[in-house]
Order: structure tokens, then sequence, then C-alpha cells
């Protein structure tokens, strides 16, 4: 019975997470076809998943198929004369490259938006908002505390080259700058003041050194305007860690251990649905902003590698052909699909393991 109820209880979670991953894909392509529709593109098909068709319906006003496919990953907008050339007057391929450019980055803005929104209700909906003016030591880190000069009440405005206005700023910053010595800047007593040389404690995670903090915040008076820059903060906070992920990645501090594809994913947002609804919300909102980040890579077959095309097409007065940029972007595919096995196969093996 217990096995049943676990059995169950996992079910739930993961189908949880598969529906936060629908609503995203949902948001992504809506930005698409919302922007298609307000340049007056002929739309064919607004699908969520990929694969055989399980539902659908056609719009008897618009004509537009709108669909729910089998497989749950990714979704689409399809628009004639996106991928190949048509004589409807109102094709995507007709329309100014401005127009075109705009559908095409409207996707993953949408995502980066929604994202936002997210994170200023999570905010708000929070029991307070961290400040960077420290509060309390912790006692553990006595050697730390006296070596570095900080003392109660400073408020910390800048680490190394880093602003930190809030409290997830310093701790991101801590978490990634402070391996090593670094200089420290604070607020005391209306002064400004630079700590030389403050070194941090660090722990290690799968190989990988990070800096720890070694006191607490005060938390700030919850404002409608601390509320809503806190979350604006917090959610361009996170859109930094994903793009020094993603360079970290390129540079190899990172390798192929430390990364999840959609089987990982789904497993990692089945996982935090279990810690609750706020984490879950964080969860969503890192997975939408990444999805933003992640399709405006200038990659081929990504919509940036799309938008770099049309960039060229704006700068230079003239398109590609249109053959050779399907030929670019079928080898994109070719190597994110490649990519993607790969890491699935990862995630499998990691969850049989």
């Amino acid at each position: 019975m217990v096995l049943i109820i676990n059995f169950l209880t996992n079910l739930l979670y993961i189908l949880i997470a598969l529906l936060a991953f629908g609503i995203l894909i949902f948001i992504h392509e809506c930005g698409h076809y919302a922007f298609a529709r307000i340049f007056k593109v002929t739309i064919e098909e607004f699908a969520i998943g990929m694969g055989p068709k399980l539902l659908g319906f056609k719009s008897k006003k618009t004509d537009i198929q709108y669909s729910l496919r089998a497989v749950p990953v990714g979704g689409f907008v399809k628009m004639v004369g996106e991928d190949e050339e048509s004589d409807d007057e109102n094709a995507f391929s007709k329309k100014p490259a401005w127009q075109r450019f705009i559908i095409i980055a409207a996707g993953a803005v949408t995502n980066i938006i929604f994202g936002m929104i997210l994170m200023i209700i999570l905010v708000a909906t929070s029991f307070n908002i961290g400040g960077t003016t420290i509060s309390k030591f912790d006692d553990s880190y006595n050697t730390y505390v006296e070596a570095s000069g900080l003392l109660i009440g400073d408020k910390i405005v800048q680490i190394g080259d880093e602003k930190v206005m809030y409290s997830q700023d310093l701790l991101y910053t801590v978490l990634d700058k402070c391996v090593n010595a670094v200089d420290v800047t604070v607020e005391r007593n209306g002064e400004k003041i630079v700590l030389n040389d403050v070194v941090f404690p660090t722990v290690e995670q799968d190989g990988i050194i990070y800096g720890d903090i070694f006191f607490k915040v005060a938390p700030l008076e919850k404002t409608f305007k601390n509320v809503i820059s806190y979350g604006i903060s917090s959610a361009f906070n996170t859109i930094g860690i994903i793009w020094d992920s993603l360079i970290d990645l390129i540079s190899g501090k990172y390798g192929l251990s430390q990364l999840s594809g959609p089987v990982g994913a789904t497993g990692a947002v089945a996982q935090t649905a279990k810690d609750g609804l706020p984490s879950l919300v964080y969860m969503c909102i890192f997975l939408s902003m990444n999805l933003g980040v992640f399709n405006l890579l200038p990659f081929p077959a990504l919509d940036g590698g799309r938008l770099v095309f049309i960039l060229f097409e704006i700068i230079f007065r003239r398109p590609v052909p249109a053959k050779y940029e399907n030929y670019v972007h079928f080898i994109g595919i070719v190597i994110l699909m490649l990519f993607m096995i790969v890491i699935t196969f990862k995630d499998i093996v990691s969850l049989i393991i």
C-alpha cells in the first residue's frame, strides 16, 4: 500500500512538472503567435508538444489549427513562408525584416517577461525582503569575522567590481566571486569604506569551489517600491546566473555531468514541487528565464540564430539566400538533437544508477 501511495505521489509531481513545462512552452509560443497576428502573418498551426497530434481543432474564424501533440517537449507556430517560398501576400517571408525580427524574438522575450512577473509575485507573497546590512555573524566563522574587518550594521554595497543592492545579489556574488580574497566596500556611519582582501569561507560541490557567506542580513521594509525593485533585481540576477553558467560551460568549468536535458529537468521540477509552492514557482522562474536566454543565443536553429540572419538582411539590405540559411539551420538542428540525445541518455543512466 505504501509503495502504491509513493508511486502515485511521484506520478503526481511528475505531472505537475510536465504541466509547468507546458505552461512555459505555451507562453513562449504565444509570444511568436501574438506578434505574428499583430503583423497579419498567415498562420497555419499553433501547437504545444511535438510528434503525432493528440487533440486539436481548427478555428472557423481564423482557419488556424490549434493542436496538442504527443511528445511533451517544445512547440511551434507554423507560419506560411517561414521555411519555404510562398505567393501569399501575408507570408512571413513577405513581411519587412523589422517585423520578422520582432516575431522571432517575441517568444524568448515573453518568457523573460513572464519570469519577471512571477518573480515580483513571489517577492510580494514572501515574508521579507533581504537587504545587504549585516545583522549577525555566524559564530562558527569567528576567524573570518575578525580578519574581514566587517562590523554589525555595515551595509555592503560592492564586492570586487560587482555592486550589490539586495540579499540575492549579495549571495550570488559571494557564491561566484569570493573563492579568493576580494575587496568589499561598505557604508559605515554615513561613509564608504573599502575593506581590502576580505577572505570568505568556501565550500566544494561536485569538484567546484564556491564562496560561502558568514553573516546574516537585516530585512528591508516591504514597500511597493522595494517589492518591485527587488523582484526586477532578482529577475536580472537570475538572468546573470544563467549567462554566467553558459560562459562557465563553454570555458570548461562545468562538464556534462552538471547538465540536464528534459528528463533531468523534469525530475528536478518534480523534486522541487515536493518542497512547496514557493520553491516550485522559483524553479519555473529559472526555467522560463533559461528558456528565454537560451533561445536568444546566436546558434543555428534557435531563435537567436534566425535573428542573426535577419540582422544581416537589415544591415546589408539583402537577405541570405533561403537555401543557404536552411542548410545552416538544418546543421544546427542535427547538432542540438545529438547533444540532447547524449544529455538525455546521461539523465536516464543517472536515474537508474
